[in-house]
């Protein structure tokens, strides 16, 4: 294996993978605390947030897979809180937040295969002939994977929240409501960060012993 390949995902920072979220987390900060005719504000000002972010990265060459997903899901948010009634408005409120973040996660899950966005980060500080090596491949793919099925825990957990919310009672229990608010989603994301820094030196090392 070439010192190329074994380095092939050594230049991806996770950090700056979470970067790319910076809109969603603007978007779910301002939603929760706007009234139910807010979500399409929030998905507005998360589209602006998302496309100063496209034009910034494309003027530096930095990765644009996923916030052209997430510009698309906003667009999407927007124009139908705008075009919606009342009882569109009421739908987003209570379900659209938190299962917008459950199809983002499905869409990078369902992409990692052909078009693992993590590759974008990897492939910033590697020369063109180590983007096709299977362990760039391999790498890549695991790690998008990764992300998709933690963005799809953290939507789903908001989806349950959302339909604890929505019982007779009006509210979900105190820990319960904790956990799926704040601690399984803050677990989820830091074991992914973790997991994006240790697994590229995991399988290169195995690789290289292999041989």
């Amino acid at each position: 294996m070439s010192s190329q390949e074994t380095s092939s995902s050594k230049g991806m920072n996770p950090l700056a993978v979470v970067a790319g979220f910076l809109p969603w987390i603007a978007f779910t900060f301002v939603a929760q605390r706007l009234a139910a005719d807010g979500v399409a504000w929030s998905a507005l000002i998360a589209l602006a947030m998302t496309a100063t972010s496209l034009v910034w990265d494309r003027a530096r060459s930095i990765p644009t897979q996923l916030n052209l997903y997430s510009g698309g899901l906003f667009a999407v948010m927007a124009v139908v809180g705008f075009t919606g009634g009342p009882e569109v408005d009421l739908w987003l409120y209570q379900w659209g937040r938190p299962l917008v973040g459950v199809v983002l996660g499905l869409l990078i899950l369902a992409t990692s295969t052909a078009w693992p966005f993590t590759a974008g980060y990897a492939k910033k500080d590697l020369p063109p002939q180590a983007w096709t090596s299977p362990v760039f491949v391999r790498i890549n793919r695991v790690l998008s994977a990764t992300w998709g099925v933690a963005i799809t825990v953290v939507g789903l957990c908001a989806l349950a929240v959302a339909a604890l919310d929505a019982l007779p009672t009006g509210e979900s229990p105190h820990l319960l409501d904790l956990a799926l608010n704040w601690v399984v989603p803050i677990a989820v994301l830091v074991w992914t960060v973790k997991f994006t820094q240790a697994y590229p030196d995991r399988v290169t090392a195995s690789s290289t012993t292999a041989r």
